[in-house]
């Protein structure tokens, strides 16, 4: 099936960007006429050339683009040459090894795959779809990495239910596709955590703070460090590893205090370091004694999912950066993160700026963070960095 663009709205495809909006259709397609949600679709400019092939959905986002030209046709080979891709980058950094076996396999639009996520955890690959395509195209992908020579990977594990469009009625259910449960532990530059990818956020664990884990190891010898949001407790554990004095982690939720606390002790059994607890982040910091801590880590949820939030969204990096200014003690270290894809680096950075104003202490920046190599950005979608980083010196 055709779907045909605009005059002129082909320009971004020929510059090779992987998404076509339905506002660049000549016609979105209706009930009725032949096209599904997930259908592979070929996309023709105004003068009757074929640009490519894509997946078709309802939504702003109408083609996620798998081809461009008519070189290529998607079928199980094609998935099997992307995933070898993918995997072939992964061994050029050093992924699986004896040290790191968690890590991102595919990262959508940055391995050529959009819609589609592949987290490993040792045996284990957690899938996820964000396109009714990928979803359809599951069993087929699932196959695929389980057969992947080099990867290693039995279990494929299938966790789509929040994450493809709630209007396309899909009903994803979670489950196993190849393999089943063997144990849950995965290593990170050394250390062990308990992945839960059964009722856990996103894939169980967030693999894209890695480098800027193994950062903080190297900042906290002797230091207080305060870990909010800290979810699974990976900044806390490497905390520790690092020699920290003390470190105290925070989170809203129980469940993630519990995982906290089960990866603290699977690294450091009975270590009286590690203290943790279950309550909000701002009235944590609002009833927190000034100088306690001097290294504290900033790595909210994403404060804007849409770009309708995006007002929200910085007045809430702006009030949560200006209570750590105002807490943390002189010559502390401050770690501060943004993973909402709708927030840019300048802006971020302008409330991060805005936040140190309002304290009127003098503040450096030490690093500028953003997602690991295994996250690759592709080159003609830059819309894929999405985390921002800032290490900050505080006097």
């Amino acid at each position: 099936m055709e779907l045909r663009l605009r005059r002129g709205k082909e320009e971004s495809l020929d510059r090779f960007h992987p998404w076509v909006f339905s506002g660049a259709l000549v016609k979105m397609p209706e009930e009725g006429d032949g096209i599904e949600e997930g259908d592979l679709v070929t996309v023709v400019a105004s003068d009757g050339r074929i640009v490519g092939t894509g997946h078709f959905q309802i939504g702003s986002i109408a083609v996620r683009m798998l081809t461009f030209g008519t070189d290529e046709t998607v079928d199980e080979a094609f998935y099997r040459r992307r995933l070898a891709s993918a995997l072939e980058l992964r061994k050029a950094l050093g992924f699986p090894s004896e040290k790191t076996d968690a890590f991102r396999l595919v990262h959508g639009e940055g391995d050529f795959l959009p819609g589609l996520v592949v987290d490993v955890y040792g045996d284990t690959a957690v899938m996820q779809a964000h396109s009714p395509g990928m979803h359809f195209a599951r069993n087929i992908i699932a196959r695929e990495l389980a057969a992947l020579p080099g990867l290693g990977v039995s279990n494929v594990y299938y966790k789509s239910e929040t994450t493809l469009p709630y209007k396309a009625h899909l009903d994803p259910q979670n489950d196993y596709i190849v393999g089943g449960y063997t144990h849950d532990v995965a290593t990170e530059n050394g250390l062990k955590f308990h992945i839960d990818w059964l009722r856990g956020q996103k894939t169980g664990f967030f693999v894209d703070q890695r480098d800027n884990r193994d950062l903080i190891r190297r900042y906290s010898a002797g230091r207080s460090v305060l870990n909010m949001f800290c979810y699974t407790g990976g900044f806390s554990v490497y905390a520790l590893a690092g020699g920290a004095r003390e470190v105290v982690s925070v989170d809203s939720s129980a469940k993630a205090i519990s995982l906290t606390d089960a990866n603290a002790e699977l690294n450091f059994p009975g270590d009286t370091r590690h203290v943790s607890q279950a309550i909000d982040a701002f009235k944590y910091l609002d009833s927190m004694e000034s100088g306690r801590h001097d290294l504290i880590i900033l790595d909210p949820p994403a404060f804007a999912k849409h770009r309708s939030a995006l007002r929200n969204a910085l007045q809430g990096y702006r009030r949560l950066n200006a209570r750590a200014f105002e807490k943390i003690a002189p010559g502390g270290i401050l770690f501060t993160f943004s993973c909402s894809q709708a927030v840019n680096r300048e802006q971020f950075r302008l409330a991060v700026f805005s936040a140190a104003a309002q304290s009127r202490r003098r503040v450096r920046i030490l690093h500028q963070l953003t997602q690991p190599a295994d996250h690759p950005v592709n080159i003609y979608h830059p819309e894929g960095e999405y985390l921002k980083g800032l290490v900050l010196y505080v006097e």
